[in-house]
């Protein structure tokens, strides 16, 4: 599995009156490793969209297992799980310390055509983004 890793310490304004990460939270963090992870690999979301390819989510999921605290030492894993020419699925951890296990996740995209506005066949439409992102997956 070809994951890639940032780490994150939450702000006081993420948090709820217990000072605890309120929920919704992690739904950004999914983002900001996503970008990265793609972003380090070569295939910023930047460049997708500049050639007129957006990955709108189409499904997402977090399992709570223990609670994110203010300033926490917090490391995000992703990767890619699955990978087709029309979709691809990000499978996401939250550890705190890289050792506690604090949330798991996914999120799925479509591939999407701005100027065609409609869901798109990257191999077909986009041959040289679906092979980076190929190899993204296979590494």
């Amino acid at each position: 599995m070809n994951f890639h890793t940032t780490n994150i310490r939450p702000r006081y304004s993420e948090t709820d009156q217990m000072g605890i990460i309120y929920h919704s939270n992690y739904f950004t963090w999914f983002e900001v490793a996503r970008t990265s992870f793609l972003k380090e690999r070569g295939m910023s979301y930047r460049e997708m969209e500049r050639q007129g390819i957006f990955l709108p989510v189409i499904e997402v999921n977090c399992k709570y297992i223990s609670s994110a605290l203010y300033d926490d030492n917090l490391t995000l894993e992703v990767w890619i799980e699955e990978f087709q020419s029309s979709r691809m699925k990000f499978h996401y951890r939250i550890l705190r310390q890289e050792e506690e296990l604090l949330a798991t996740g996914f999120t799925e995209h479509v591939f999407f055509d701005k100027n065609k506005k409609r869901p798109v066949n990257l191999k077909k439409a986009y041959p040289e983004v679906y092979q980076l992102l190929e190899k993204i997956y296979q590494s």
